[in-house]
C-alpha cells in the first residue's frame, strides 16, 4: 500500500523528500492541488472543501495513510479530516518549540502563510510553548506564488522580502521557523538578509517520524524492492515530460537548500 502526500501546490515536496530519506522502501502518492494553488489566502471554509477533496481522492487510491504537508491545510482542516477517517491522518506543526530550546534567551521568528499566522493552531502552539513571550510571526503570502512559479533567487523575491522584513529588528532573532512547506525553496535568498548564525528549522523531520510512529503502531510500515512514486495535479496524474522534468527540478532545488542551515 501507498502513503499519501498531500499539498495546495509544489511545498509539500520538501515533505515527500523527507519522507524519501526516512522511508526508502515505502511507495508515496503525492498530490498537489494545482487548481486552488493557493490555500494562504483563503476562507476556512474553502480549505477544508479542498483539502477534503483531496483527501477523498487518496483515500479512493487505497493509501495507508496520509501525510497534510501544508501547515494551512493542518491549521485549517485536520481536526475534521480525523473526525471522518479512520485511518493515520499526519499533519504539519511549526518548529517552534525546537527554535526556543536552541536558544531560549533570543527572539524567534515565524513566518508562515496569512491562514496559518492567524489560525487558532498556531496560537494555541507558541500560547503552551513560549512562557517567555520570544516568538513573533508574521505572513509571507507570495512566496508560495514566487515557489509555484519557480522564481526562487529573482530579485523580485529580494525586493519583497526586504520589504516584509523592514519592521524587524533581525539581529534578535537566533532562528527562523519555516511555518510553510512552500518557503524551503527559500533558505538560499532568506540567508542572505539575516545575520550570520541565524538558524533554519521546519516541521518536516517531526512529521515524518510521527508518519513512522503510526504505522508502526498499525503495523504497517513496508519493505518494497522497488519504491514507486506516483504524482497527481488535482487528481489528473502527470505523465507528460515536461511536468515530471519541473518536479526533478523542485527535487534538485531541495538538495541544494539541505545544505543551508
Amino acid at each position: 500500500m501507498k502513503i499519501g502526500v498531500f499539498d495546495s501546490g509544489i511545498g509539500g515536496l520538501s515533505v515527500l523528500h523527507q519522507a524519501m530519506q526516512m522511508l526508502p522502501q515505502e511507495n508515496f502518492i503525492y498530490y498537489a492541488d494545482v487548481d486552488h494553488v493557493p490555500y494562504g489566502t483563503k476562507t476556512k471554509e474553502e480549505i477544508i472543501k479542498y483539502t477534503s477533496e483531496a483527501v477523498d481522492f487518496l483515500v479512493k487510491e487505497g493509501v495507508k495513510a496520509i501525510v497534510i504537508a501544508c501547515n494551512t491545510a493542518t491549521s485549517a482542516a485536520i481536526q475534521e479530516l480525523r473526525e471522518r477517517y479512520s485511518l493515520p491522518i499526519i499533519g504539519m506543526e511549526p518548529a517552534v518549540k525546537k527554535a526556543i530550546d536552541f536558544h531560549p534567551e533570543k527572539r524567534v521568528l515565524v513566518i508562515a502563510t496569512p491562514m496559518t499566522v492567524q489560525g487558532e493552531k498556531l496560537h494555541n502552539l507558541i500560547e503552551k510553548v513560549d512562557t517567555e513571550h520570544l516568538v513573533d510571526a508574521i505572513a509571507l503570502p507570495k512566496l508560495v506564488t514566487f515557489a509555484e512559479e519557480e522564481m526562487f533567487e529573482d530579485e523580485v523575491v529580494s525586493a519583497y522580502l526586504q520589504e516584509e522584513f523592514k519592521q524587524l529588528n533581525l539581529e534578535d532573532y537566533s532562528s527562523i521557523v519555516l511555518g510553510c512547506t512552500h518557503f524551503n525553496y527559500f533558505k538560499e535568498s532568506l540567508k542572505k538578509l539575516l545575520p550570520k548564525g541565524v538558524k533554519f528549522l521546519d516541521g518536516n523531520e517531526g512529521t515524518i517520524k510521527k508518519l513512522i510512529s503510526e504505522l508502526e503502531n498499525i503495523n504497517a510500515l513496508e519493505k518494497n524492492e522497488k519504491r514507486k512514486i506516483e504524482y497527481y495535479y488535482s487528481g489528473r496524474k502527470l505523465s507528460e515530460i515536461q511536468d515530471i522534468t519541473k518536479m526533478g527540478r523542485y527535487i534538485h532545488r531541495l538538495n541544494h537548500m539541505l545544505m543551508i542551515k
